[in-house]
């Protein structure tokens, strides 16, 4: 029978989804330290905006540039956070037919709002910015540490959504030069203009038909991209694994995100169960209750109680882990201190073997 890492050694992608709070980024890390413990050249992509991935990794700042972790081997790791904002511009660097493009584009004022905040834009970013790791010589295998579940699912759909959109009729005109992409535009589309011009002014809509015409020339490039983003998230060499913890709410979550895969024709390759409370009344209870010092009563009425609370949250995950299967579920144990540096990371990686 396979086991959880064994079904995945032969990944070079895994993206990593589920609730917020039930340690993903820190397990996200873990596996990453496993597999670069044993050879690969890892590099794990942080997109949450909380920085708990530098922290867990002992690392004062992660930027775009993928940071090496000292002291793993015999492979290697590094850890990126997202810069959506940077990753734009080096996409705009890569696609601009001239360095005046380049500029014209990255100066506007448009684009430095869509860059910053326009929603679906880091997610777009975060999924450029995995492409970009994946085709680097640098690394063997890149492991994804997402955002909650519901936000991990804008990730799946960006480059569909970014392919869509230049292939937008009114997109396409606003790259006409000049005012002549009004007499391409519909009736209504002529208003809807018009009018986006008296609400958010004049000097926007200007901005607006600026950046338009800068960006011509290169929506191809952007649109190729798009698309060989969309064939690596469906590759057979990415997996996708469900991190949650036994927690009603973060099963729910995590069914739910399970759910909306397979209706996108993927499904898990594997499912992490963090924080569950282990059986105490197994393995070496007998052993340590007559080696203890303290009131036996008290001792076992402890352990029947924990153990009830292992059996609840065993019958919580029961459901999910028969709708992933036949994907290799793993339980990580409840753990009485936070795992903040990579002699952290190293133990917890062993619960991986």
């Amino acid at each position: 029978m396979s086991t959880f890492i064994s079904e995945l050694s032969d990944y070079n992608v895994i993206v990593c989804c589920g609730p917020g709070g039930v340690g993903k980024t820190t397990v996200s890390a873990s596996l990453a330290t496993h597999f670069a413990l044993n050879g690969r050249r890892v590099c794990v992509l942080t997109l949450d905006p909380a920085r708990r991935l530098a922290d867990a990794l002992g690392i004062a700042t992660v930027g775009n540039v993928p940071v090496h972790v000292a002291g793993i081997t015999p492979g290697s790791l590094h850890a990126v956070m997202l810069d959506a904002e940077g990753t734009f511009d080096d996409l705009v660097d890569l696609y601009a037919q001239s360095p005046d493009q380049a500029a014209s584009i990255k100066s506007n004022r448009l684009y430095k709002s869509l860059a910053s905040s326009l929603s679906g834009t880091q997610e777009y970013m975060a999924m450029e910015k995995l492409y970009e790791l994946t085709r680097s010589d640098r690394f063997d295998l890149v492991i994804v540490d997402t955002p909650p579940t519901r936000n991990a699912l804008d990730l799946l759909d960006a480059p569909q959504r970014m392919t869509s959109f230049l292939e937008n009729k009114v997109f396409r005109a606003l790259l006409t030069p000049t005012r002549a992409y009004l007499k391409v535009l519909s009736v209504a589309t002529r208003a809807l203009v018009a009018t986006i011009g008296k609400v958010a002014g004049a000097e926007l809509l200007e901005d607006a038909i600026g950046f338009f015409q800068a960006f011509a020339g290169m929506e191809q490039g952007f649109a190729q991209r798009a698309g060989e983003i969309q064939a690596t998230l469906r590759s057979p060499e990415t997996a996708f694994v469900l991190i949650t913890s036994p927690r009603q709410d973060a099963v729910n979550e995590a069914q739910f995100f399970a759910e909306r895969l397979s209706e996108t024709g993927l499904a898990p390759a594997g499912m992490v169960a963090n924080r569950v409370h282990p059986l105490f009344l197994s393995g070496d209870l007998p052993e340590a209750v007559a080696t203890s010092s303290g009131d036996l009563g008290e001792l076992v009425a402890n352990a029947v109680a924990l153990s009830q609370v292992a059996e609840n949250e065993r019958a919580v995950l029961e459901t999910l882990t028969t709708a992933v299967a036949p994907a290799p579920v793993l339980s990580l144990p409840l753990s009485g201190s936070a795992v903040n540096d990579v002699e952290g990371l190293t133990l917890l990686s062993q619960q991986f073997s």
